[in-house]
C-alpha cells in the first residue's frame, strides 16, 4: 500500500491528508507547531475550494462558523463611489455551485485536522515535529529529532519558505518581493458606523494602496482586513514592526470608512506580499510540491487557500489511481497552467487596484472589475476533482 508522508499541516496538507485517509492510502503529517493556532487573521474560500470540503465531510461544520459576503464591490478609494459590484450569498452559490466563505483561520484549520484525526487517527498527526531536511530518493523527511519518516511519497506542504522546494529546485529560487506590502486586521463592525455594505467583500482602490474587507465569524459582526501600500522598494526578512501612523499615512485623504477601520485596532506589522515566478519542477524523486511552497501568489484574487485545497485533491486524485512515479509525473501536467495563470491575474490586479486617477488604463481597470465574475468564472467554476487538466482563459 502507497504511503504518503508531508511536511505541513496546514490548509493545504490537512486537505491532502483527509483526501488520501478517506480514500485508504496511508498518510502522516508533520508540523512544526506544537498546536494548530491561528496564522493570519482569515483566508476566503470561493467556490473552487469549498465544493471539495464538502465532498470531504467538513462542508456543514464550516457552514456553521463562516460568513458568505452579499456582494464583491470595488469602489473608489476616496469617495467611496462603487466602480462595480456582483452579487454574492445565496446566487454565488447557486451559479458556481458552492459557496463563497469568509472564515477565521484557526476555526478552518481546527475543523479540518479533526476531519484529518478522524478519518486517518490521531497517531498521524504530529504537532510540534519539525522538519530539518530531506532524502528525495529515498522518500525520507529527516525530523529534528534525530528520526526519519519514510514514505513512497513526500508531500512539501511547508508553504512559502519551503525547506522541501530548495531540494527540489535548488536554493534560492523561492518567492520574491512584488514591491508592495500590507497590515491587517479584525475589526467590530459595531466600530464601523460609517462603513457601507458592511457584509460585502470590497476592494476599494487608489493611488498607490489599496483596502480589502470582507466580513466572518459565527456572528456576521468582525471585518478582516488587508491593507496594502506600495513600497517599500526592496525588503529583507520577515515581517517588520514599523512607527506608529505609518498605515494611516499611506490612506491620507480616503474615505473616512477606510480611515475609521485602519485606526479601530492597534497597527499591525508591516509583511511583504510575495510571489513566485513560475516553477518549470514541482517534483523531484519522490518529492511533489502542493501550495504556496510551489505557486506562492498575491492575494488579490483570494486564491492561495483554494488553490492548496485544489492541489490536494488532485495529488489525491492521482495516488489514488495510479502507481506512486505515475502519479507525481502527472500532478505538476495538471495543476502548472492554471495556477501560472492565477497568479498572473492576481499580479495585474495588483497594479490596476493601485493606479493614479489620471493613469491610462483607468478605463480598462473599471472594465475589469465590471467584469470580474463572469470574466474569472473559469476560476470559480473549476472542478478538480473531475476535471483532467486545469483550465485557463482563452
Amino acid at each position: 500500500m502507497t504511503r504518503v508522508v508531508v511536511a505541513g499541516a496546514g490548509i493545504g496538507g490537512l486537505t491532502l491528508g483527509i483526501a488520501l485517509a478517506r480514500a485508504g492510502v496511508a498518510v502522516d503529517l508533520y508540523e512544526r507547531a506544537d498546536e494548530l493556532r491561528e496564522v493570519g487573521a482569515a483566508v476566503a474560500l470561493s467556490a473552487n475550494g469549498s465544493r471539495h470540503l464538502y465532498r470531504l465531510g467538513v462542508g456543514e461544520a464550516l457552514d456553521a462558523v463562516s460568513t458568505q459576503p452579499t456582494e464583491l464591490i470595488y469602489r473608489d478609494g476616496r469617495t467611496g463611489a462603487r466602480i462595480a459590484a456582483h452579487t454574492g450569498g445565496a446566487s454565488y452559490r447557486e451559479r458556481h455551485g458552492a459557496p463563497y466563505w469568509g472564515v477565521h483561520r484557526v476555526d478552518l484549520q481546527q475543523t479540518l485536522a479533526a476531519a484529518f484525526t478522524n478519518a486517518a487517527g490521531a497517531e498521524h498527526l504530529h504537532l510540534g515535529t519539525a522538519v530539518t531536511g530531506v532524502d528525495a530518493e529515498r522518500g525520507a523527511l529527516l525530523l529534528a529529532d534525530g528520526t526519519e519518516a519514510v514514505g513512497d511519497v513526500v508531500v512539501g506542504a511547508d508553504g512559502v519558505r519551503s525547506l522541501l522546494r530548495d531540494a527540489v529546485t535548488g536554493p534560492g529560487t523561492g518567492p520574491t518581493y512584488s514591491g508592495t506590502s500590507g497590515f491587517r486586521g479584525l475589526v467590530p463592525i459595531d466600530a464601523l458606523p460609517s462603513l457601507p455594505d458592511p457584509h460585502a467583500i470590497q476592494f476599494w482602490a487608489g493611488p498607490g494602496a489599496h483596502l480589502l474587507h470582507y466580513a466572518l465569524g459565527r456572528d456576521d459582526d468582525t471585518i478582516n482586513f488587508l491593507a496594502v501600500l506600495c513600497g517599500p522598494a526592496t525588503w529583507e526578512g520577515a515581517q517588520h514592526e514599523v512607527p506608529a501612523g505609518e498605515l494611516l499615512d499611506g490612506f491620507a485623504g480616503w474615505h473616512p470608512a477606510v480611515r475609521e477601520m485602519i485606526t479601530a485596532v492597534p497597527q499591525s506589522a508591516r509583511w511583504p506580499l510575495l510571489a513566485q515566478e513560475p516553477m518549470t519542477r514541482w517534483t523531484r524523486g519522490r518529492i511533489a510540491l502542493l501550495g504556496d511552497a510551489c505557486h506562492a501568489m498575491l492575494p488579490h484574487h483570494g486564491q492561495g487557500a483554494n488553490q492548496a485545497i485544489e492541489d490536494a485533491v488532485t495529488l489525491a486524485r492521482l495516488l489514488t489511481e495510479h502507481d506512486p512515479a505515475s502519479a507525481l509525473a502527472a500532478y505538476p501536467r495538471e495543476r502548472r497552467a492554471r495556477t501560472r495563470a492565477i497568479a498572473a491575474s492576481a499580479w495585474d490586479t495588483g497594479t490596476l487596484l493601485h493606479l493614479d486617477d489620471d493613469h491610462p488604463r483607468i478605463a480598462e481597470r473599471d472594465k475589469r472589475f465590471a467584469g470580474y465574475l463572469p470574466d474569472h468564472a473559469w476560476v470559480h467554476d473549476h472542478d478538480a476533482a473531475t476535471t483532467p487538466r486545469g483550465e485557463v482563459p482563452a
